[in-house]
């Protein structure tokens, strides 16, 4: 049960942190300066993390490994990053972003999952689906 609940409770604690300080992003400095000191202590951390975790301590090795998917991810969260800082500046609330955006993200990785991963789509997600496009037009009006 602990090995299925941490992890969740990871995500949750980093989301909460992340919009908390995406949202306190003072509006006087560019937002990819900012972006830039965040991935800076983001390489620290990892690179610490890294060496605390590796048993061989070989980075470039390792690194030597990743493929196309850690640039993709790299830059999807640059994304992520400035849109929620966009959103945020814009006068999104903190608790409407993340929902709003969320309920959006959920169904698209629905259909994403479906189309590209042959998972199943149930009649049940279907209408959960509906009911989440009927939640997002209730929370933008």
């Amino acid at each position: 049960m602990w090995n299925m609940l941490w992890p969740i409770l990871m995500v949750v604690t980093a989301n909460t942190i992340y919009n908390i300080s995406a949202k306190s992003t003072p509006t006087n400095i560019n937002s990819f300066a900012s972006l830039s000191v965040t991935y800076l202590t983001a390489m620290i951390c990892s690179l610490f993390m890294y060496f605390i975790t590796s048993e061989n301590k070989n980075l470039f090795l390792e690194l030597s490994k990743a493929n196309w998917t850690a640039y993709a991810l790299g830059a999807a969260i640059v994304g992520l990053e400035f849109g929620f800082i966009c959103a945020y500046r814009a006068g999104w609330k903190i608790g409407i972003a993340h929902l709003f955006a969320s309920i959006a993200l959920s169904c698209v990785l629905l259909i994403v999952g479906f189309l590209l991963y042959k998972e199943v789509l149930s009649l049940r997600q279907i209408l959960g689906m509906g009911v989440c496009a009927a939640g997002l037009f209730l929370i933008a009006k």
